[in-house]
């Protein structure tokens, strides 16, 4: 008999060992992948991630497998290797299909959606990204997975943000943190608040971190209020039962004592409370200052840098006007010093942008005939806009169409077209348009010609700086510029602009 326990132990002994071997294999690989990414080796982290998704698959383990596989998304995308990630990601969701079960290919498919659409909030590609995101939203649906669901509901509340949708992010959130607040889990509130204001400070977006705080606040006081509303309830059922006590024993001199001395504790539990929730207030107060000093002093330091640069660029410009101005270089550092002038003054003015009625047909005709001396031999240069008044900023809009118009004529070769249109969207929404049946731009530079600063140039050829200057005055006036991707035979810019 003692035998025969003694084998049985040895077997189960083996067994546990060989699957304890098992477990090491894989956490040795997914390891050595997070060590080498904390050691900054990017690639090689990159690599070792690849090859524990594809090790996770072959052994069945299909949810470790994407999760490796997304971080190694990440480390590609994070470099501006979109299209090995893309492709990275049409692999992984190939494996889904063929090798998770079909309860988890919902979920799943949600890693990979995210990654995605991390990747289109990254090149601010935001219609892209919320195509991504309804996708999320059906495949969180499919999977009966909570932690997936509410998930979503804290990247919704990000995208919004992110995008200057604060109304829907405020109402996202506020399900979110209804929902946990509902039972209780007032620590994981808390995580998400922090965690969403710490992706605010990261993506430096004041308004979200602004926002996110100020929601935060008035959580805080709920929740405390809350709690100390069921302390006090607690306690005031502790009172009722010692008083119904009370009333039963009435005669009993002894009962009435005890009851006496369980009110004097049941007060002094009372006071304790209401000391601890004065020293709890005040501590709040105290995070609350330092929070709101960290949120100006982030605004003054980059008021701070665009006046600097604006300085400097004026100081330059005075002995920039002594050279000769027909050295293309010299013009080129004079077309410099302006741009960033304009730049520093566009991130620098608070003040709101003031709008006026303009005719758009007539507004547009005029901007065509400014074009017209510049194009090439046989260009055909029009204006669709109809007869109609619309409100803008004079100013910026005709800033920015003069430029994209002047682009057009530098790109469009002998003998194509250069088109300015204007559509009312809706009551408030409206979009000039400015196409060419030039070369176009490589859908791998469309987002990053509206960036400044993104690459060295020889400054005769151009500083880079006009998309960007184009791009943030259309954000100044509350929408938007791009580029139209649907549109292939050429080139087509989209500024929007909502009233």
């Amino acid at each position: 008999m003692y035998k025969k326990l003694s084998f049985l132990f040895l077997c189960l002994l083996l067994c546990g060992m060989t699957a304890r071997a098992q477990e090491q294999v894989k956490s040795d690989l997914q390891q050595q992948a997070e060590d080498e990414g904390a050691k900054g080796h990017v690639a090689t982290s990159r690599y070792l991630f690849i090859k524990a998704f594809d090790d996770y698959a072959t052994k069945g383990q299909m949810e470790q497998s994407v999760k490796c596989a997304a971080k190694a998304t990440a480390l590609y995308y994070n470099e501006n290797y979109y299209h090995e990630a893309f492709d990275l990601l049409r692999r992984v969701d190939q494996t889904i299909d063929t090798k998770a079960q079909a309860d988890q290919r919902s979920a799943l498919h949600y890693l990979t959606t995210k990654e995605r659409f991390n990747m289109y909030m990254k090149l601010h590609r935001t219609a892209s990204a919320q195509e991504q995101l309804n996708k999320m939203e059906q495949q969180a649906a499919t999977s009966a997975n909570d932690e997936v669901k509410d998930d979503l509901l804290f990247t919704k509340a990000i995208f919004y943000y992110s995008s200057g949708q604060t109304t829907k992010g405020n109402e996202v959130f506020q399900q979110m943190s209804a929902k946990l607040t509902a039972v209780k889990d007032y620590d994981k509130v808390d995580e998400l608040f922090q965690t969403l204001i710490a992706n605010g400070r990261r993506s430096n977006s004041a308004n979200m971190v602004d926002q996110s705080y100020s929601r935060y606040i008035v959580w805080k006081d709920s929740v405390t209020a809350l709690k100390h509303a069921a302390v006090v309830d607690s306690l005031n059922k502790q009172i009722t039962t010692h008083e119904a006590t009370i009333a039963d024993k009435d005669s009993s001199l002894s009962s009435r004592q005890a009851v006496i001395i369980g009110l004097g504790i049941l007060a002094a539990i009372l006071a304790a409370v209401l000391v601890m929730g004065a020293i709890v207030l005040l501590r709040f107060i105290a995070l609350t200052r330092k929070q709101k000093n960290t949120i100006k002093e982030v605004k003054e330091n980059s008021a701070l840098k665009a006046k600097f640069i604006n300085n400097i660029s004026a100081q330059l410009k005075p002995s920039l006007m002594k050279l000769d101005q027909k050295i293309p270089e010299v013009k080129a550092l004079v077309g410099f010093s302006d741009h960033i002038q304009t730049l520093a003054s566009l991130e620098n003015d608070d003040a709101e942008v003031e709008l006026e009625q303009v005719q758009v047909q007539t507004f547009c005709e005029q901007l065509v005939e400014e074009i017209r001396p510049k194009v090439k031999s046989n260009v055909e240069v029009t204006s669709k806009a109809q007869k109609m008044t619309a409100s803008i900023n004079k100013e910026y809009v005709t800033h920015i169409l003069r430029h994209l118009l002047s682009n057009a004529a530098l790109y469009t070769p002998e003998g194509g077209h250069i088109t300015l249109d204007f559509k009312k969207r809706s009551a408030r929404t409206q979009q000039f348009l400015v196409l060419d049946t030039g070369s176009g731009i490589p859908e791998e530079k469309r987002e990053s010609v509206f960036k400044a600063f993104l690459e060295v140039k020889d400054l005769s050829q151009g500083d880079g700086l006009g998309l960007p200057i184009c791009k943030q005055m259309a954000q100044k006036m509350g929408g938007d510029l791009t580029i139209d991707a649907t549109f292939t035979k050429g080139t087509r810019f989209v500024l929007d602009l909502r009233t």
